[in-house]
């Protein structure tokens, strides 16, 4: 049971005073016996006792449970804020001081040792000690001790070995400065808190559960907690981020420094072996690959995700391989991984420590802070103790070194006294004109002192060195003197001591990132398939003999038109009656900007039709909206969703009228603004329509996509954040290079991931030339040039060449570049070379090896700026050839004369 856990029976032996235990053995006597006992003579029969039992209970919990809460709170589960430790790691750390002799301890023996001082049991004990030496900082281990990454427990104490660590015994204990206690029993001592000469609460981090109250302080990193002591010291602002020994990816943004309210998100490390396999190489803070392969699991269940299998071969690094699913994405594979598993979980800092008795809600900087001033306070009793130490051990060597040379001990009055105190007398009359060499007045002891001095010393006493060690001391107190004049120094000197001695051990092991949002119903696994009967108007997944709509998820919405121009947005179910006359459903995706819905609508059973474009980017679940104006008998007569914004061309056919000229003419959606759901629209036709058709198929009204790249999560985003590479159409491409020589190319999906190497993401030119010196390891590392085109493929292809030992030196886009070549070794005499890249070597493959810059020794390859630049393009300005050449004439009545189509309708109309 670990130290922050209340035991059910604890509880009761606390809590429970022995007249309670009187009271419930007297539940159990009969109401005669208690009415003719001499202790219950103000007995009354059950059922008047109510109020009785009340007021005992009230007093239960206003003296009792208050007490308990207040004991769980100060003495078991929250921190100190002096020492950061909790009192059962106190007790630990303060039995292993007892214990060192340099050796190795059983921890079975550790834990007999600190029950004297801890009054909880040694499982408490043994579980807090496992958690110590699993930090790595205060407790150096031998043996199993378990594995924090796949959460296995260590061995039996029985079996594994302890010691204190050398970080503990240069910064944890000094008993000179302890304050001491009584321990439970009485029996022994124990610190009240441990001199503690650094951050330790904010090093190791610290979780208690208390009564109405609990503390979670997270981990931060050592080196950077030395920083920012010294740069506290120095009245200079810093800063804090987390920092944990299971890696990961950290979000920091609200983190809030530490304090009750704020949160983090923390992420596994998760990487791409190939298109098929996914490995997970770290975790998040409290968690293990156990826990993290559960919920992976639960999610395949769940249907959030589709994998084939996962395999988990962690030793003493996490590689969970996670297999994918034929034609799954693992770019989307890995967003939901974060979005739907503990591959990314919140954690909820609560900075509340014990201070003068109470506990505190602080933020960690207020913690460094108390923790810096202490260690100076520390730091300045240690010297002042080191001090007085040394002015006695100064003031004794000057009187025993006048004593001997003065022969005082030779002295007939001294060899005569009849008394110690006539001794005592004469010796003090005979230092009495040395006293203004002493640095305080002799008393009686430092006199007893000097009479037991032996005569063996007196004789191997020498005075020269008897002066040195004098000097030395004097030496050494005027360097205290300076250290306590400049204790701000001296305590900067202490934490780079400790940063210079330990740090190297301690590199920060987690990532400081951004994290972009990851929305659940764009990553989630379409796992079903929406279908729909229209002639019974229910939509759902169950339905898999009717007609298919589209694939989706349990977490999608899925939006429905009707023909009489009502909407709404549903929930996917396996089965829902939504209505009939059913003209349009498919999955609604949520701030949509882009898909365009296209609609005429007649305004009434003999109104006008009305023309509009619209987009639907949000709306409540289940209520109704209508694209027309809600007039009774309103009718959508076109209607089309156009996932990029596309506007085509539709023919309207008016019913034959003697007023009417012309009774077809066509209409571009084009022409149309794009305004909100609940527009109006623009007015077509006052006249009665016979029908509206699709003449033409068109093009995007929105343009091209606009994509930017942001480097600090990695990620493409459509919102202008980080580097703009362009606007994008359907058939574009992103050229990533990485700092390898590696090359592809990739779609402008959000879903992509960019791997951390990335050096160039931008909008791929297939006319784009590249120039490229690199080392070339086949040729014995000479220097080469290449010029060259990159050729398009999603495939990985490298321009450094098939040996990997091959070296990028730069990499260029510049349209005619020079380079600078600076010789060194044994050729660094020799005149820089100038080489303009394109008199030197011409335009061919990435493939090609390129050519040779010299066989002398190369010191540097630097870039110059160019001496000429491109003319303008004059074909810039000429029309583009037609973009839709091959689109066809979805007119049905193309090949029709008006006249033919007059007679095609009057006959339609003659037969109804």
């Amino acid at each position: 049971m670990s130290d922050d856990t209340i035991d059910k029976n604890e509880l009761n032996d606390d809590i429970v005073p022995s007249s309670e235990e009187n009271f419930i053995e007297e539940e159990n006597s009969t109401e005669e016996e208690l009415a003719n006992s001499n202790e219950h003579s103000d007995y009354k029969p059950v059922g008047s006792q109510d109020e009785n039992i009340k007021h005992q209970l009230s007093g239960m919990y206003q003296n009792w449970f208050l007490d308990y809460a207040s004991y769980v709170i100060l003495e078991r589960a929250v921190p100190h804020i002096n020492d950061g430790l909790k009192p059962v790691q106190r007790r630990i750390l303060h039995s292993m001081k007892r214990l060192d002799d340099g050796r190795y301890n059983k921890v079975a023996n550790i834990v007999g040792h600190t029950m004297q001082f801890h009054p909880h049991g040694d499982a408490s004990i043994g579980d807090a000690l496992v958690q110590l030496g699993q930090k790595d900082l205060l407790v150096d281990c031998q043996g199993n001790w378990g594995n924090i990454l796949t959460g296995d427990g260590a061995a039996a104490p029985r079996y594994i070995e302890a010691r204190l660590s050398k970080f503990a015994l240069d910064v944890v204990f000094n008993p000179k400065t302890t304050e001491w206690k009584q321990s439970y029993d009485g029996r022994n001592k124990e610190p009240i808190t441990l001199p503690v000469k650094f951050p330790l609460l904010l090093a190791q981090g610290v979780e208690g559960i208390a009564v109405g109250l609990s503390s979670k302080i997270l981990p931060h990193n050592f080196n950077e907690l030395c920083d920012a002591s010294i740069s506290y010291l120095h009245d200079e602002e810093f800063e804090l981020y987390p920092d944990f020994q299971t890696g990961g990816a950290i979000d920091v943004s609200k983190y809030n420094d530490g304090e009750r309210g704020g949160s983090v998100k923390v992420r596994s490390k998760i990487t791409k072996i190939d298109n098929k396999t996914l490995a997970i190489t770290e975790i998040p803070y409290g968690k293990n690959t156990t826990t993290v392969i559960e919920s992976i699991l639960k999610a395949v269940d769940k249907g959030k995700i589709k994998i084939r299998k996962v395999d988990d071969n962690t030793s003493a690094q996490v590689e969970i391989l996670v297999h994918l699913a034929p034609g799954v994405s693992s770019d989307k594979t890995i967003d939901a991984l974060y979005a739907f598993t503990d591959c990314e979980i919140s954690i909820s800092p609560n900075c509340c420590v014990i201070d003068e008795q109470k506990p505190h809600f602080l933020r960690v900087s207020d913690v460094l802070r108390k923790s810096v001033d202490n260690t100076k306070y520390l730091l300045t009793q240690e010297l002042l103790i080191h001090k007085g130490e040394l002015q006695e051990s100064l003031h004794f060597s000057s009187l025993e070194k006048i004593f001997i040379e003065e022969r005082i001990y030779k002295d007939k009055e001294f060899e005569q006294a009849k008394s110690m105190d006539e001794a005592c007398e004469h010796i003090d009359s005979r230092l009495t004109p040395f006293y203004p060499y002493f640095i305080r007045e002799v008393t009686k002891e430092d006199i007893l002192k000097l009479m037991e001095i032996k005569m063996g010393r007196i004789l191997k006493f020498n005075s020269e060195k008897a002066e040195e060690l004098i000097a030395r001391m004097k030496a050494e107190i005027e360097e205290i003197d300076k250290h306590l004049a400049n204790i701000i120094e001296y305590t900067v000197d202490w934490y780079t001591m400790l940063k210079n001695k330990y740090g190297k051990n301690y590199p920060r092991l987690t990532e400081l990132r951004n994290f972009d949002t990851i929305v659940a119903a764009k990553v989630v696994e379409a796992n079903e398939k929406l279908y729909i009967n229209r002639e019974e108007g229910f939509i759902g997944t169950a339905l898999k003999k009717d007609e298919y709509i589209a694939n989706c998820s349990d977490i999608d919405d899925v939006i429905i038109f009707y023909r009489d121009g009502k909407y709404k947005i549903v929930r996917v179910a396996d089965k829902m009656f939504v209505g009939k006359n059913i003209l349009y459903v498919n999955i609604f995706k949520k701030n949509d900007k882009r898909t365009i819905y296209n609609v005429v609508y007649r305004d009434g059973k003999e109104g006008f039709h009305y023309i509009k474009r619209f987009n639907v980017t949000a709306m409540t679940r289940d209520k109704e909206y209508d694209v027309s104006q809600g007039t009774p008998g309103s009718r959508i007569v076109y209607f089309s969703a156009n996932p990029n914004g596309e506007a085509e061309v539709i023919k309207v056919t008016l019913k034959p009228n003697p007023r009417i000229r012309k009774i077809i003419f066509e209409k571009d959606f084009s022409e149309i603004a794009i305004k909100g759901r609940q527009s109006m629209g623009n007015l077509l036709t006052k006249n009665d329509v016979h029908k509206v058709g699709l003449k033409q198929k068109g093009g995007s009204t929105l343009g091209g996509r606009k994509v930017w790249f942001d480097r600090d999560v990695l990620r493409l985003n459509y919102d202008g954040r980080g580097e703009y590479l362009g606007e994008f159409q359907s058939d574009d491409s992103i050229l990533v290079l990485l700092n390898n020589g590696e090359f592809y190319l990739s779609n402008f999906d959000l879903s992509n991931h960019y791997e951390d190497n990335v050096s160039i993401v931008e909008k791929f030119d297939p006319n784009k030339v590249w120039c490229a010196a690199l080392y070339d390891a086949d040729q014995q590392n000479y220097p080469y040039l290449k010029r060259f085109t990159l050729d398009a493929t999603s495939r990985k292809q490298n321009y450094l060449g098939d040996n990997k030992d091959n070296k990028l030196i730069l990499l260029t886009d510049e349209f005619y570049p020079r380079f600078e070549v600076i010789f060194g070794g044994n050729d660094s005499f020799r005149e820089t070379l100038i080489i303009d890249a394109e008199e030197f070597i011409s335009v061919k493959s990435f493939k090609a090896k390129g050519k040779r810059i010299s066989t002398f020794a190369i010191g540097a390859i630097n870039e110059l700026e160019p001496t000429r630049f491109p003319e303008p393009n004059s074909e810039d300005n000429k029309d583009s050839e037609d973009e839709d050449a091959e689109t066809e004439n979805m007119d049905p009545d193309k090949d029709k004369s008006e006249g033919d189509i007059i007679d095609e309708i009057t006959g339609q109309m003659k037969l109804f």
